[in-house]
């Protein structure tokens, strides 16, 4: 397992561009770990829970490496790129900071949004924006999580300031269901993650005419390569590379549909398109996948930290409109 560790320890330190004291300093203590389980296996044989305290914590530190890295290379100082703003407080990874520029740089309207594939409610790109006093519509087709959404966002929902919608979603049934919430025409965000047929839901949607959209892409498929699942109203995500679309495929729809990439969140899971009426010279040009990229660097993603586990309850946001 000590060896095991020390493999995912130098593979995720590859992303960091000196990394080889760190590394080597890591190596030191496993093969010291090592050294002790063999000549003393009793003393840690019955704590082997440790183990993943540890791992989380390389995650961590790596993830802050990498981060540092990042921000020192002249990609992410640009000041048209987002790399640099984003930030987590609800959100997967850096999402909600990328978030919170895009809107600070194009301003918002109704603040209204909606967010396809919540989860829980507790790690979403719209939960910190509801707490800064928008409104919108949440749509989740797991009961469990439906059920949990019901529980810690209560105040939310007797308020009508959030409405959920517990549902699957396909092409067939997304305007209905937009219809149904009561949205339509412009509103500012709109977000969707539903872990396969993201591309095709987005496609098909006629109801609503968001000014910012958010979707999940499959950084396996770097620019040029186009690719895009076969669509499957039946899809079940099982853990794999198969789902959603590439970067460029999904540049070249929203291009067709007038929205203009903008950027991607660090660990290469989520894609920004802005309406292109709203760009103005406010981004970075071009606005393409070549230029906008971001490699799969999905282990950042258990490092990114905000805080203590994530959880809801009544508080006061005295600044919220």
């Amino acid at each position: 397992m000590l060896r095991w560790l020390g493999r995912r320890t130098t593979e995720r330190s590859q992303e960091v561009l000196d990394t080889s004291t760190i590394s080597g300093q890591l190596s030191i203590i496993i093969d010291k770990l090592d050294t002790l389980l063999s000549v003393h296996p009793g003393i840690i044989s019955n704590k082997l829970d440790n183990l993943s305290v540890i791992a989380g914590k390389l995650d961590t530190l790596l993830t802050l490496l990498t981060i540092s890295t990042l921000q020192g290379s002249a990609r992410f100082q640009d000041p048209g790129r987002l790399l640099k703003f984003g930030r987590k407080v609800y959100s997967q990874s850096d999402e909600d900071g990328i978030i919170q520029e895009i809107v600070h740089r194009i301003g918002p309207t109704s603040r209204t949004f909606v967010e396809i594939g919540v989860g829980n409610g507790l790690e979403n790109n719209t939960a910190s924006l509801l707490i800064q006093g928008w409104n919108g519509v949440w749509v989740e087709a797991n009961p469990e999580f439906a059920g949990a959404i019901r529980e810690s966002f209560r105040a939310f929902l007797d308020t009508k300031r959030l409405r959920l919608t517990e549902t699957s979603v396909a092409v067939e049934n997304v305007n209905d269901i937009l219809r149904d919430a009561g949205l339509s025409g412009e509103i500012d965000i709109l977000s969707i993650d539903v872990d396969g047929n993201d591309y095709h839901v987005l496609s098909a949607i006629r109801e609503v005419n968001p000014r910012i959209v958010i979707i999940e892409y499959n950084a396996k498929f770097p620019p040029p390569i186009e690719w895009i699942m076969k669509y499957d109203p039946n899809h079940s995500w099982d853990g794999t590379d198969y789902f959603g679309a590439s970067l460029k495929s999904m540049e070249r729809l929203f291009s067709d549909r007038g929205y203009s990439l903008v950027g991607a969140s660090v660990a290469g899971t989520n894609a920004f398109f802005v309406r292109a009426d709203l760009v103005g010279d406010k981004f970075c040009p071009p606005y393409t996948a070549e230029n906008h990229y971001e490699p799969a660097r999905y282990w950042i993603i258990n490092g990114w930290v905000s805080g203590h586990r994530a959880s809801f309850g009544p508080h006061e946001s005295p600044g919220a409109r």
